[in-house]
């Protein structure tokens, strides 16, 4: 199958890493949708909504072939408070002390678009994550190391991040950005891939 064929609509490496790890042939063309939370909206209809809203607006795109166009969207959720990017070392840290010693969810939505039928299959995931007590050293050399400042909720579970996280409840490739089980099982039920061929 072409590469052209699925597009991923993220500039994500974490998800880029992820569908590739299952062997799945795709090209990347980052989405330009705006990511903004609409009032009322729930957690769980946000990253649906904007999900839907990166793939439709990369397939909204002529110039760019395709057929089947993912989105994704993940965020960290401290109660009913979403966490996002942190805006600066002072915020990571915030957000950081907020989490210690305690749980939290990660959502993650995601969406396929079919450029062809026009149809578009969307859900999201959800995880519970629990960090272990983490003393003012410790946040202040994670932040050091640059890993936090681009990630939502100020860490990474799949890099050095992964120091802090105690125990998790549900789907690990959620936490890291794109809930893969999910995902693949979509993209096979529409027939986009075939992980495993049949024998003869």
């Amino acid at each position: 199958m072409p590469s052209t064929d699925i597009v991923l609509a993220s500039a994500s490496p974490r998800r880029r890493e992820l569908l590739s790890q299952v062997g799945i042939c795709f090209q990347v063309e980052p989405s330009r949708a705006t990511e903004e939370h609409l009032p009322g909206e729930s957690p769980q209809q946000h990253v649906v909504r904007l999900s839907k809203d990166k793939a439709l607006e990369v397939a909204g795109r002529n110039e760019i072939p395709g057929r089947w166009f993912i989105g994704s969207d993940t965020i960290v959720l401290r109660d009913e408070t979403i966490l996002g990017k942190p805006q600066d070392t002072e915020d990571a840290a915030t957000m950081l002390r907020s989490l210690s010693g305690r749980s939290h969810r990660v959502l993650s939505g995601y969406a396929v678009h079919d450029r062809k039928s026009g149809s578009t299959i969307a859900g999201a995931v959800t995880t519970k994550v629990r960090f272990k007590e983490l003393t003012e050293q410790e946040i202040a050399g994670y932040i050091a190391s640059g890993e936090p400042m681009d990630k939502a909720g100020a860490y990474a579970i799949q890099g050095l991040g992964a120091f802090m996280v105690l125990a998790i409840e549900g789907s690990y490739t959620n936490v890291v950005g794109l809930p893969l089980c999910e995902l693949v099982e979509v993209l096979e039920r529409i027939g986009a891939v075939k992980l495993f061929n049949e024998k003869p």
